[in-house]
């Protein structure tokens, strides 16, 4: 264990953040249906602000649009405190199928009604949830770039993005982050898109950092999930799947253990060792997580440990 925390510059010249952010989504969307408690999320962003944390991401998705409003109130005075980031592009209809809007006249309105959510002038991050396939990145891209033109934003960004999209963007404007999907079980950034954005500066920041908790070693089975949690329609956790991803789970166990870690920060130490523009965006609901999670960056992972994660087998399940 070491002392110091880690910081990295967004986009590479912009306001620094602390090398661990805060996703936010699972406070209201997603996860457990029935565990959220709006008071208790608010102080877990009050307290991840005390312990240094600086980066929290939203999007108008989660909820839809309760997790802006729940973000907003806990920033009502600390709003100088934070990066803030949110996203627009994917709406969810009442099935909770997800569709991709892309159009410039959905996201310029999309991104004023963030901020109105979010009681602020500018988010210092807006991002592009998903490229919508019926619409030119380019046309997309460029209404965002309008957006920091008028102050509604500081920077923006992309996610779940290939490098030859963001070279696309980066013809219009500064790409300043890329969100996607990274952990010890999902692995496909690392082809491409993350050497691409170490190269160019551009922040990556990976969500589901902890492979939404299973690898954390909480989850045996199913059953262990809430009843009515949205990691049951996911092939990674579907009965035969999870039982055949627990060597995935007992090993990271085992390693964080040898570590004299938790396997949440072995899991996080992994991913900061990557590359110095890798910022993981793990989401909690609980000020035990968050305070485990934010301790992360004072880890040094040991040649041996990252040998043996990077060895972890292969999950048994796509992601969606």
């Amino acid at each position: 264990m070491g002392e110091k925390m880690r910081y990295a510059r967004l986009g590479g010249d912009g306001p620094q953040i602390r090398a661990i952010g805060l996703g936010c989504m699972g406070m209201s969307w997603g996860y457990d249906e029935d565990g959220r408690d709006d008071d208790h999320s608010v102080a877990v962003i009050h307290r991840a602000i005390e312990l240094g944390c600086n980066l929290l991401d939203t999007a108008d998705l989660y909820g839809p649009f309760t997790n802006e409003r729940l973000v907003g109130r806990a920033l009502r005075g600390r709003r100088d405190q934070v990066v803030l980031a949110t996203k627009g592009g994917l709406l969810a209809d009442g099935s909770r199928a997800v569709h991709r809007n892309g159009r410039p006249e959905h996201l310029r309105a999309a991104c004023e009604a963030s901020l109105l959510r979010l009681g602020v002038d500018h988010v210092d991050l807006y991002q592009l949830h998903r490229v919508d396939p019926a619409v030119p990145i380019e046309e997309s891209w460029g209404t965002l770039s309008e957006l920091v033109t008028e102050g509604k934003a500081r920077m923006i960004g992309l996610s779940e993005v290939s490098v030859d999209e963001i070279r696309r963007a980066e013809e219009i404007h500064p790409v300043a982050s890329v969100q996607s999907e990274l952990s010890l079980w999902t692995r496909e950034p690392l082809d491409s898109v993350l050497p691409y954005c170490t190269e160019k500066q551009i922040t990556f920041l990976p969500f589901a950092p902890l492979g939404r908790g299973f690898l954390t070693g909480r989850f045996a089975g199913t059953a262990d999930l809430p009843v009515r949690d949205g990691r049951r329609n996911l092939p990674r956790f579907q009965p035969d799947t999870i039982s055949a991803n627990q060597e995935i789970a007992r090993r990271i166990v085992r390693i964080s253990s040898e570590m004299g870690s938790t396997p949440a920060q072995a899991a996080l130490a992994w991913l900061l060792a990557l590359a110095d523009n890798v910022v993981p965006i793990p989401g909690t609901k609980t000020l035990s997580h968050v305070e485990e999670n934010m301790a992360a960056d004072s880890i040094t992972l040991t040649a041996d440990a990252r040998s043996a994660l990077d060895a972890l087998p292969e999950p048994m399940g796509t992601r969606y």
